[in-house]
């Protein structure tokens, strides 16, 4: 019953509940970085308020010298209270706002290079009091209301320029640990599923074996209490035929997530093998559907034949059941590029939904009203993890054409 719904949820589009969740866990991890950033940057906006009001009070005070009115003691008080607390970059330029000399009477918090000549110097103080300017506009240091004397460059301190990096650097760190525990928490969630399906295909391998082999030997016993009865060997012939394949069928279960053996053979002969299955039974599903290969000569890879035959089988009925029509064609298209095989099938069926594309190989999906949707994702195991290969969409028009590729090493 879960499994059925979980596949009329997946045909109807709505969406589940893993993918509320994680919409959700998106929008409050979107939610928490604008909050931070915010937090930021008003605790940045509010230090530089607090600089620039330093700043001011540094130039109010050579205001203050210039106009005659400070004492000693308000010397002492703007050389060991003011000066000495100022943690930011300041440079003094002259009332034509050009640089004075020594360098080192007009600076403050800023490292020079030695090793540089005194234009190399000045050069470097103008390209760092126009960074400075361009961020924040200059002080006017002004003599009796009227003339300037002198303008204050001041620039951020360390302590800002780390708080505006800070919120990157710990996003960036978050949004490591969170790629990391999303990988870690897919790979484990993928292996959980192999390991379930791995099981499920073993158990049912296990479960069919018995009655086959018992069915087997029935047919046996009554072919030979049969033996004058034309009619009726027909029949066990055929019953035969169908326990064998049932008998394969759970061969190929048992292989499931084991290595198998690869061996090179011939796709043309192997495909070939398929469609000669199909083509004396597709006349009972009362459809006239033509099954082509086209294939330029022998293409060789290498394969594990038996579980190769089973995702040409269920892309196979895919197309089969794809095509509403009582006529189509299905085409199988060998080719050889470099050290790879393409074999592509199409159909001449109803196409694939643009909204669908991406979930036709996840399990579980099916547009159909009945299956398990498990056919393509299997096929893509089987292909990706036992054979190295790729198998993918390659294009799909609605009401006109689907075309799935498989791309094998040779």
């Amino acid at each position: 019953m879960k499994t059925t719904t979980l596949i009329k949820s997946a045909a109807t589009g709505s969406i589940p509940l893993s993918s509320k969740l994680k919409i959700f866990l998106l929008v409050l991890a979107f939610a928490i970085i604008a909050s931070t950033l915010w937090y930021t940057h008003d605790l940045v906006q509010a230090l530089s308020k607090k600089e620039k009001e330093v700043a001011d009070l540094y130039a109010k005070s050579f205001e203050y010298i210039a106009n005659g009115k400070a004492g000693d003691s308000d010397y002492n008080f703007l050389f060991s209270e003011i000066i000495n607390t100022i943690d930011f970059p300041v440079v003094m330029t002259d009332r034509n706002n050009e640089l004075g000399y020594p360098y080192s009477a007009i600076i403050r918090n800023i490292s020079l290079d030695s090793t540089q000549s005194r234009e190399e110097q000045r050069q470097f103080l103008k390209n760092l009091i126009i960074e400075m300017d361009h961020s924040r506009p200059p002080i006017k240091v002004i003599y009796q209301d009227t003339i300037v004397l002198s303008y204050l460059h001041y620039g951020e301190s360390t302590l800002i320029v780390q708080l505006r990096l800070l919120p990157y650097i710990e996003l960036a760190v978050a949004a490591l640990f969170i790629l990391i525990g999303y990988i870690s928490f897919s790979y484990v969630k993928r292996s959980e599923q192999s390991n379930i399906w791995v099981g499920m295909a073993r158990e049912t391998a296990h479960q069919l074996g018995t009655p086959i082999s018992s069915m087997l030997g029935w047919v046996e016993l009554l072919k030979d209490q049969s033996a004058g009865d034309a009619k009726a060997m027909e029949t066990l012939f055929d019953m035969e035929t169908d326990l064998y394949r049932l008998q394969k069928i759970a061969d190929r279960f048992s292989k499931i997530g084991s290595k198998p053996d690869l061996h090179e053979e011939n796709l043309t002969e192997v495909i070939s093998k398929v469609t000669e299955y199909f083509q004396r039974r597709i006349p009972q599903l009362g459809k006239k559907v033509h099954l082509v290969i086209e294939s330029p000569g022998p293409v060789h890879a290498r394969m594990n034949r038996e579980l190769f035959e089973w995702v040409i089988e269920n892309l196979t009925k895919n197309a089969l059941d794809a095509i509403e029509n009582d006529e189509g064609t299905i085409a199988y298209s060998i080719s050889k590029h470099s050290t790879y095989s393409f074999i592509d099938i199409s159909d001449t069926g109803k196409g694939i939904d643009l909204k669908h594309r991406s979930d036709v190989f996840r399990p579980g999906f099916s547009t159909k009203k009945r299956g398990w949707g498990l056919g393509l994702s299997l096929s893509k195991r089987i292909v990706e993890s036992h054979h190295g290969g790729k198998l993918f969409l390659k294009e799909s028009k609605s009401g006109f054409k689907t075309t799935f590729r498989i791309r094998l090493n040779t």
